[in-house]
């Protein structure tokens, strides 16, 4: 934009103010942001259509790359400026438009008539214009109205222009926006192309090593089924050859038997044959010549045969008759053979590897398919493990009414193979073994006289309210490896059971403890299962409780109550190995005696742990977790220092022996070994004022970072042999090994 100058912006000495020396400076007048075209001036880059002021009176344009030079003198009279173009830096054709500020437009002249506005004015300044190109010749000054008229029209046109630089903006904007977009939108394709392929890859990585982990399970699984398979061949040529042994022994004992009966019977014909000699007196006969030493050869004479006198035979007297008790003895025999033969021929008719001793019939891994029809009223225990029953019919121990113990093991029964009145007439039966078949639900109709029954290993599926009905006898119940858990087994199942004391789960997907156990059970495993919690209530039912195996599941010391079992009298033995504990648990029973809890990520053992315990804990395991020198306190311990008999600290990082262990009166085996230990105290282990017998049986320190020449020879003078202490091998200590 140019200024307009009139009178009124002259100096003391008549000149323009822009055309004062002092005043000569460097004014830029932009008419675009365009960078095409851009002119160099007095090492200044100035864009395209840039107008500038290099000295006073003169202005600049840079166009297409070239710089226009624009002269301004001011005529004398008073009443508008006259603008002088340079001809000689404009192209023939080149056409040039001012635009003046309206605000900036000077008031009009009194001395001249304002002239009416004409409708088209413009200043050209091409080639053809007839303005004078001299500088000297006179030029017509314009008229005030006539550069308003111009500036108005170059306003007007610089909107026009502004405008449409505007929407050219916009549009570019609009397309640079759009462009975005559509760079935005390939780049989540390609993205989602890539993320897809990824996905695929690693399904397919997946999919591979989930082959190759079925197939390295195959090759464990036939592996293992081969190794079974030896292993039951071992055993059937074993047992083959153990009843090969038996058979021969028996038809040995029984071929020596019926020779002591012909022997017998010989003897008995002998003795009456010599009384009946004996008995006739008038009959001489001779006794047999002893040998005599052979003499030279004679000519025998043959001698002459006595004549026999004719003699009528005697009679024979009746034989004495037998007395009770021979009697007696005579029936006990014919009764014993009897039996013998009757067992003789009962062991003839059973199936092809099956096995008869006493009251016992043995039919193991005897490729059995059927059940063997036996028919042998004394019978109290029949195996028929390791054969493919899959059915048992209703009257399948009809002729075996007497069984107490019955072994299905490993066979393919399904449930609905077993007949529901199959077991129902053995009024005798107190142990069933059913483990590893193909069973879904409990058998039906069980006899009430059974007091051990194991479904270990089959396809459990849920335990109803009437599975165990009319089980009073029971004792021993294993359902281990079914897929149990607490939705579908009964709360009232185990109702029946009142005598239980014995209870395997282990194996299942039970998340919490069961609920509904029976007040009489002693002993609980539910180990391998994926219990998270114990609650305050589980174990309120069960009193009597002595032992509880929560092995391998995912508890830890937050999720179990305080109240759980605390003030359980009874509970002696608690496993929680393999879990998600990070310390000793807090509120144990105080009846606790055997505390297990290998492999967990234990990392502390807080004072006074135990110290509520009565008589005070016995065996403690903590093997395999991440105690570390400040993980033992001083009083972790208290409460078992006259009680603790085993005590394993080993495979964790350990630096130095915890602190109360040579206060241990009762120790007797001490495992510290595989921790980071490097030198045993002289009174770590041992209390020099201990005054008492040596209990110490046994101490391990192997790899450690423990000097065995280092270790004083008053370290161990409690352990009653010096050979039950093991200090070898060890570890190579890294802190000697950096030194050298």
């Amino acid at each position: 934009m140019l200024p307009l100058l009139t009178r009124d912006d002259e100096d003391d000495e008549g000149r323009p103010a822009c055309c004062d020396p002092q005043a000569a400076a460097l004014n830029l007048l932009c008419s675009g942001p365009s960078k095409q075209g851009q002119c160099v001036y007095q090492g200044l880059t100035l864009f395209d259509q840039a107008v500038w002021s290099p000295k006073p009176c003169v202005t600049c344009l840079c166009a297409g790359g070239r710089v226009f030079l624009f002269s301004f003198l001011l005529a004398s009279s008073p009443v508008s400026p006259l603008l002088f173009l340079s001809p000689t830096f404009l192209p023939p054709f080149f056409t040039v438009t001012f635009s003046f500020p309206l605000d900036q437009l000077p008031p009009p002249s009194p001395h001249r008539p304002k002239p009416a506005l004409e409708p088209d004015l413009s200043l050209d300044l091409s080639g053809d214009s007839p303005v004078p190109s001299d500088p000297s010749e006179p030029v017509t000054p314009l008229t005030q109205q006539e550069i308003q008229r111009i500036l108005w029209r170059e306003e007007e046109e610089h909107r026009e222009e502004e405008e449409r630089l505007k929407k050219k903006d916009e549009a570019r904007k609009k397309r640079r926006k759009q462009r975005k977009e559509q760079e935005e939108r390939q780049r989540k394709i390609v993205e989602d192309k890539r993320r897809q392929e990824e996905e695929a890859l690693r399904l397919q990585v997946e999919k591979e090593e989930e082959q190759w982990r079925r197939q390295m399970e195959e090759r464990r699984q036939e592996e293992e089924d081969r190794r079974q398979k030896e292993a039951a061949e071992r055993e059937a040529r074993e047992k083959e050859r153990k009843r090969e042994e038996e058979r021969r022994r028996q038809e040995e004992k029984l071929r020596e038997e019926l020779l002591a009966l012909v022997e017998e019977e010989e003897e008995e014909r002998q003795e009456e044959d010599e009384e009946e000699v004996w008995l006739r007196g008038d009959v001489f006969q001779m006794p047999p010549k002893e040998p005599e030493e052979p003499e030279e050869p004679e000519e025998p004479e043959e001698p002459e045969e006595p004549e026999e006198p004719d003699l009528l035979p005697a009679p024979i007297p009746r034989p004495p008759a037998a007395t009770e008790d021979e009697l007696r003895e005579v029936e006990e025999a014919e009764e014993m053979e009897e039996e013998r033969e009757e067992l003789v021929a009962n062991r003839g008719g059973l199936p092809p590897g099956c096995d008869l001793s006493d009251v016992t019939v043995t039919c193991e891994n005897a490729k059995l398919i059927h059940f063997p029809p036996l028919s042998i009223p004394e019978l109290k225990s029949l195996s028929l493990e390791g054969n493919n029953i899959s059915t048992i019919p209703a009257g399948a121990f009809n002729g075996i009414p007497n069984l107490e113990w019955i072994n299905l093991k490993k066979n393919k029964l399904t449930s609905a193979g077993i007949d529901s009145k199959a077991f129902k007439g053995l009024k005798m039966l107190r142990r069933l073994y059913l483990d590893g078949n193909l069973l879904d639900v409990v058998p039906s109709d069980l006899p009430p006289t059974l007091q051990e029954l194991k479904i270990s290993e089959n396809r459990l599926r849920g335990v109803d309210g009437n599975s165990f009905q009319d089980l009073n006898s029971l004792v021993i119940l294993e359902l281990e490896g079914n897929v149990l858990s607490e939705g579908n087994v009964d709360p009232l199942a185990f109702a029946p059971l009142v005598q239980l004391s014995y209870l395997r789960l282990g194996r299942n997907h039970f998340r919490t403890i069961p609920q509904g156990l029976p007040p009489t059970l002693l002993e609980l495993y539910l180990e391998n299962n994926l219990i998270e919690e114990i609650s305050e209530t589980v174990f309120n039912q069960t009193r009597s409780l002595n032992v509880i195996s929560l092995r391998h599941n995912r508890l830890d010391e937050t999720r179990i109550a305080p109240m759980a079992w605390i003030s359980h009298r009874n509970l002696e033995s608690i496993d929680l190995s393999h879990n998600h504990l990070y310390l000793v648990p807090s509120y144990l029973p105080t009846s606790l005696v055997h505390l297990v809890l290998v492999g967990n990520n234990i990392e502390r053992i807080p004072g006074f742990v135990f110290a509520h315990m009565d008589p005070g804990l016995e065996y403690l395991y903590l093997s395999y977790n991440k105690l570390d020198g400040e993980a033992i306190e001083p009083e972790s311990f208290f409460g078992s220092f006259n009680s603790m008999v085993e005590l394993c600290l080993d495979n964790n990082q350990l630096l130095t022996v915890p602190s109360g262990i040579n206060e241990m009166t009762n120790l007797h085996f001490l495992r510290l070994n595989n921790n980071r230990i490097r030198s045993i105290p002289d009174e770590g282990i041992c209390d020099p004022n201990h005054s008492g017998d040596s209990t110490l049986v046994a101490v391990r320190l192997e790899n450690n970072h423990i000097d065995p020449q280092k270790v004083s020879p008053t370290a161990f003078s409690c352990v009653r042999s010096s050979s039950s202490v093991v200090l070898r091998p060890q570890k190579s200590d890294p802190v000697s090994r950096r030194k050298t």
